[in-house]
């Protein structure tokens, strides 16, 4: 009888790194395998308008932008938690907030884990302060009524039944890029941000 290959917990990244997925380890984590992985994971799970997927690596940058634009007195630190906020996508993918529920805490503790490796591993507090976390949902909250209304197909009244209405005076236009432009335009941002703190 042939014996079952031997179960990992671990992935291989392009890097050459191997990012153990029950005990991440801030060694292992690369800014552009998260690039690179973000690039390639689709929002809505792909069910969006367009030539190209939406992807979390886009989807992003706009956050930190809504940021940004939004908290003029925050500090490159923030900035730059606030482009990180979906980065554990790039190991466990986007899943769908309904199925996060359906999944429960164990699915939470996972992705805070993972989480905090790469917040330390970039020289950011391993938990977000609540206040700054609240403000970084608004933002992802505000783009996905974007995203809703412009590629997935809401209309604004069913969008405002499950986001935030954005401000009058805040206006984003999705644009879905190439997986490349998507990817170079998350590690652009990451690279000026990033430069900032040193």
């Amino acid at each position: 009888m042939a014996k079952s290959p031997p179960s990992r917990a671990w992935q291989r990244m392009l890097s050459g790194r191997r990012l153990d997925l029950l005990d991440p380890s801030p060694f292992d984590v690369e800014i552009e395998d998260i690039a690179r992985g973000l690039a390639r994971v689709a929002r809505w799970n792909g069910q969006t308008s367009g030539d190209h997927a939406f992807s979390v690596a886009e989807h992003s940058v706009v956050v930190e932008h809504l940021f940004t634009t939004l908290n003029p007195r925050c500090t490159p630190s923030e900035q730059l938690t606030a482009l990180l906020h979906d980065a554990a996508e790039y190991v466990i993918g986007d899943m769908i907030s309904p199925f996060k529920t359906a999944l429960g805490l164990d699915y939470k503790a996972f992705e805070a884990r993972l989480e905090e490796a790469i917040h330390i591993r970039f020289g950011l507090p391993p938990k977000m302060p609540p206040s700054l976390k609240k403000k970084i949902k608004q933002c992802d909250l505000y783009c996905a009524w974007f995203e809703a209304t412009q590629i997935a197909g809401f209309d604004p009244v069913e969008a405002d039944q499950f986001f935030i209405t954005p401000p009058r005076d805040i206006d984003v236009a999705i644009n879905p890029l190439s997986v490349v432009a998507a990817e170079k335009a998350f590690l652009d941002r990451f690279d000026l941000l990033n430069s900032s703190l040193t």
